[in-house]
């Protein structure tokens, strides 16, 4: 995570360093009247730069349940609150960059690995009590990931259950402390984790900044995206049977699927599985047969998640 710089250190908001005023610049050099034009200083008079940082919803699957990853801040604003892992571009990358810098240190996930997609713009006036602060929220989906390691401004970092996020007033202690990749209690429900009918993440009035409605947005987005597209597969490692991906998919729409119709739907799709000529026996029972991800962008028919009355 970055940490924004400390107060003092940067020009206010919505002021413009004066050409031969002797004003510190954003690097620390001092601008004079010989100096050529900053980007700052072309701008419309009426244009105000507004900060731009990344967020990040990591998602996994961890002992059969829905996790994400969150960090505790270890400094203001929200100092010992729990948030999503981020932090500010910097001068010199655009945002996919920075995106996979922050994925990098955080997780140490390459981005060949998993999935990774922007996933919507955060710039409501009051989100940052810093000032206005405006960030490009980043969906990212992989195999069971290891342990994090904490960010240069983060107390602790950890995996919980989407279902287990902090309340208001919790210190989010419960279960598991610090980076040892718990999942909180009550992790394992019967649903996978998903909780109640597979859809809301509440209560999440804990997380620092607006990171609760960025958590639940990430979330509706990866169960109505494994309907038309194959990055559900992305939860799975290289090679996977119809079983592992079948799980997948009830965990993460947190309901129990038929294995018979899943199977005819999954392997009957153009582009979605190949069959790799080989099987195990790690499920349990008969051999199965393993795949790997098709080349397939888009599924057609898409695998509709079931409407509650039709569990």
């Amino acid at each position: 995570m970055t940490t924004p710089p400390a107060a003092g250190s940067r020009t206010a908001p919505g002021s413009r360093p004066t050409p031969g005023s002797g004003t510190p610049s954003e690097s620390g050099a001092t601008l004079d009247s010989g100096a050529a034009p900053g980007p700052a200083e072309i701008l419309p008079a009426e244009i105000v730069p507004v900060p731009l940082a990344v967020d990040l919803v990591v998602l996994t699957v961890r002992d059969d349940t829905l996790c994400v990853l969150l960090v505790r801040r270890g400094i203001e604003p929200f100092a010992g609150r729990w948030a999503l892992p981020g932090g500010f571009v910097r001068p010199d990358e655009d945002l996919d960059a920075a995106a996979v810098r922050e994925l990098r240190e955080e997780t140490g996930l390459a981005r060949s690995t998993g999935h990774l997609e922007q996933l919507a713009t955060y710039a409501d006036l009051d989100r940052d009590p810093r000032g206005r602060v405006a960030t490009v929220a980043y969906l990212a989906l992989a195999p069971d990931l290891p342990v994090p390691v904490a960010g240069t401004d983060a107390a602790a970092s950890r995996w919980w259950a989407v279902t287990d996020i902090p309340r208001a007033g919790s210190d989010g202690d419960s279960g598991a402390n610090g980076t040892d990749g718990g999942t909180g209690e009550g992790a394992g429900s019967a649903d996978g984790g998903a909780g109640g009918d597979g859809r809301a993440v509440g209560g999440m009035t804990g997380l620092a900044f607006d990171h609760a409605r960025i958590l639940a947005d990430g979330v509706e987005r990866a169960r109505s995206k494994i309907e038309y597209s194959p990055v559900a597969t992305a939860f799975c490692p290289p090679e996977f049977t119809v079983a592992q991906l079948r799980r997948i998919y009830e965990i993460v729409w947190g309901t129990r699927l038929d294995p018979r119709n899943f199977h005819r739907k999954v392997t009957r799709t153009a582009g979605f599985l190949v069959p790799t000529g080989r099987t195990t026996t790690r499920d349990g029972g008969r051999p199965a047969e393993l795949f790997t991800r098709g080349d397939a962008c888009l599924l057609h028919p898409a695998m509709l998640r079931p409407e509650p009355g039709d569990r």
